[in-house]
């Protein structure tokens, strides 16, 4: 008889959200045990993964979901303890950054402390063999040199509270892995859309506006700073190398980036001659907007509450570390996932 391989259980907090989403499917096609750990709501909050159940009846035998929150340490526990994953992924918090300017308390007890609800869960159980990935930012890095690609050792400087309790969470991860010898690995994310991106989102905002726009839906998409850079990849890609950072012979920390860099002018300039949407410019500062030249109407304006109040001007990561040693890199390019952004929008709206 055949040596019995068992079947490796992850756990991942944050699976209704884009990235969850994506690296369910992942697991699923690796033949994992998935468990999911979703907020207890009066909606279901499910679309994104509802595809990943068998049938009509919300049924999968090797897809499972629990009502948890990371900001209860004592359901955390027990849903780790219930559980004991062979690999954790923490994908949970608060992840708009214009948002955590609003709400900083509520993004702190999410985004950091639960980072820290988990990992000393994951301690207290004494659970040696399971692994923990930790969604870092590229927001950390804040303010940096312009010039200059980021990468593991690059300084951070947040400039949210976002990023700031981002940096908490890495710190943390590496820090449980110092003390107490857990395999805690941080993914330092750079930004990664798709068609499951959230509508406040400004990719989505601008996929989805200038869409509605083309088809006469809308009338008009309000942006912030359109001078902030960017490094944009696919979540698709990242999904595949969170899970490589977990299959690596030791913990580390690690930039998942393109090493493009594309302005939000830049993409909506993109995204408006895919979908054949002639624009042209004028004006400067707040008072810069588009013209449709087809009918000279403005459909592109800027409104100052959209921006920060401390801005991140330039975001470029290094992923050649990833590259050499997780043998990853990105498939899609920013005009492929603008595509597939696009080609999305033109079924669903």
């Amino acid at each position: 008889m055949g040596k019995i391989i068992k079947r490796k259980v992850a756990l991942i907090f944050g699976i209704t959200g884009q990235d969850g989403s994506y690296l369910a499917e992942l697991l699923l096609k690796k033949n994992y045990i998935i468990h999911g750990v979703k907020r207890r709501s009066s909606s279901a909050n499910t679309e994104r993964i509802d595809h990943l159940f068998d049938s009509l009846n919300f049924s999968n035998k090797n897809f499972f979901i629990h009502y948890g929150d990371i900001s209860d340490g004592t359901s955390t526990l027990n849903i780790i303890n219930k559980i004991k994953p062979d690999e954790v992924y923490n994908l949970a918090a608060q992840s708009h950054v214009r948002v955590s300017f609003d709400i900083p308390e509520y993004t702190a007890d999410v985004t950091a402390l639960g980072a820290l609800r988990i990992l000393e869960s994951i301690r207290i159980l004494k659970l040696k063999k399971t692994k923990y990935y930790q969604a870092s930012s590229s927001e950390m890095y804040g303010l940096v040199d312009k010039k200059k690609s980021l990468n593991e050792l690059t300084p951070f400087h947040p400039r949210s509270v976002y990023g700031i309790s981002k940096v908490f969470a890495f710190h943390t991860a590496v820090h449980y892995r110092e003390a107490y010898g857990i395999f805690a690995s941080n993914g330092i994310l750079f930004n990664h859309e798709s068609p499951r991106r959230g509508p406040t989102f400004v990719t989505k905002k601008i996929v989805q506006g200038l869409v509605r726009i083309k088809k006469g839906l809308q009338k008009k998409l309000t942006l912030g700073n359109l001078y902030a850079i960017r490094d944009w990849g696919h979540a698709k890609d990242y999904a595949t190398s969170m899970w490589k950072i977990l299959q690596y012979k030791k913990p580390d920390n690690w930039v998942i980036a393109t090493n493009k860099e594309t302005t939000v002018k830049d993409f909506t300039n993109k995204v408006a001659k895919k979908i054949k949407l002639k624009i042209k410019w004028v004006g400067k500062g707040l008072n810069e907007k588009a013209v449709n030249l087809d009918n000279n109407k403005t459909i592109i304006d800027i409104d100052k509450k959209f921006f920060r109040p401390t801005e991140v001007d330039f975001l470029r990561g290094d992923f050649s570390k990833a590259k050499k040693l997780l043998k990853w890199k990105p498939v899609y390019n920013t005009d492929d996932l603008i595509e597939d952004m696009i080609s999305s929008e033109l079924e669903n709206s």
